[in-house]
């Protein structure tokens, strides 16, 4: 697609440019952060590598130029994996109507090409930082590391976070965090017509029985309700996974995984509590994975404050999850961003090159309003 407006031009290439490396939470992300890096000259660069727990190379990027004390845009460069896509998830093509589509056009990399266009166009005396992680669709081991590793973050000290999830531009100032329950029942592998073999799915049930009682409790005990979400309740749902184990066998390895989603005035010690003696009651192996707390930054908070003032939109909460549970030890965060959830982890994901140049106008004032 061809445009007139260069700033329009600069964001759909980059976008579809991101698009267009396969970075799914699987893959080392390392071609796509090679992209990134290539954007950002004049920019101080700080490369962090890691390996995954499955043993995956990758690394998160952390890029500053100008004085100390702005604000810092933040987006993540993992998606998804790419399940139900009949189209090529990484075609990076914009349609005539400025549509661009793939795998993480939303959610990602659409609202990052945004940030990293917006933290370029910014005159050099006022500060430009960027957080650019990854693994945020899985464990926030990426952001978790610049929180705690990052010496350019340190340096850079940004006064607040802008975390570029699509939102639709509204300001976002808090949200739910999650704790990962995985539950592991083992068996004994053999032709299930024998009669020799054990079914972890038997063991496994009992769990799953009072799993069930636990999540229509968190639905039902208004105790465990936050008013100022949508919904009122906490999430708690569940997979279950026979690791491809056929209908004649009897399955030796029989995993549930539970994303118990909670806010900040929600106590998660019972609920922990529950499925840790649930478990044990089952005779099953459970694992407790806590990211960081719930980020809520108050609503009086100058920095709040100056992000509705850019977009002249009141901020609100929300119940996902994002980079900012991590990033919150750094500075106070915003959840702010182009375009909608809509088609996010989706087959058919999109997002419309006009709404993501949108926003590096809006990005590019609050960054120069914290500078003045």
């Amino acid at each position: 697609m061809s445009h007139t407006d260069p700033l329009v031009d600069s964001v759909a290439r980059l976008a579809a440019d991101l698009v267009r490396i396969d970075s799914r939470s699987f893959l080392s992300n390392n071609p796509l952060a090679d992209r990134i890096a290539a954007e950002l000259t004049g920019f101080e660069v700080e490369r962090l590598s890691f390996t995954d727990p499955r043993g995956v190379a990758k690394c998160v990027l952390v890029a500053h130029r100008g004085p100390a004390g702005g604000v810092a845009l933040s987006g993540h460069m993992d998606t998804v994996p790419d399940t139900g896509w009949a189209d090529d998830p990484f075609s990076g093509r914009i349609d005539a109507d400025g549509v661009l589509h793939g795998l993480g056009a939303a959610d990602m990399k659409g609202p990052l090409a945004a940030c990293i266009i917006a933290a370029k166009g910014l005159p050099k005396h006022v500060p430009a930082t960027l957080l650019i992680t990854t693994d945020e669709e899985t464990t926030k081991q990426g952001a978790k590391l610049i929180a705690e590793h990052s010496a350019l973050a340190r340096k850079a000290a940004p006064r607040g976070i802008i975390v570029a999830e699509p939102t639709n531009m509204i300001p976002v100032r808090g949200h739910r965090s999650n704790i990962d329950f995985l539950a592991v029942a083992e068996g004994v592998q053999a032709h299930s017509s024998l009669g020799i073999g054990r079914n972890a799915n038997w063991a496994l049930i009992p769990f799953l029985v009072e799993m069930r009682e636990l999540q229509q409790r968190l639905r039902d005990d208004t105790s465990l309700h936050d008013a100022t979400y949508t919904p009122h309740f906490s999430d708690f749902n569940l997979i279950l996974d026979n690791h491809g184990a056929a209908v004649n066998v009897t399955v030796p390895v029989a995993t549930a995984r539970i994303k118990f989603r909670y806010s900040r005035s929600i106590d998660p010690t019972p609920i922990v509590s529950a499925v840790e003696e649930a478990a044990q009651r089952a005779g099953i192996q459970l694992t407790v994975i806590r990211q960081g707390p719930p980020p809520e930054t108050p609503a009086d908070h100058p920095f709040i404050r100056a992000v509705e003032a850019a977009t002249g939109r009141t901020a609100e909460t929300r119940p996902f999850g994002t980079d900012a549970s991590e990033l919150q030890s750094v500075a106070p965060c915003a959840i702010l961003g182009p375009e909608v959830m809509d088609t996010a982890h989706s087959p058919h994901e999109r997002a419309r090159v006009a709404l993501l140049a949108a926003a590096v106008p809006v990005f590019r004032q609050i960054l120069s309003s914290a500078a003045a």
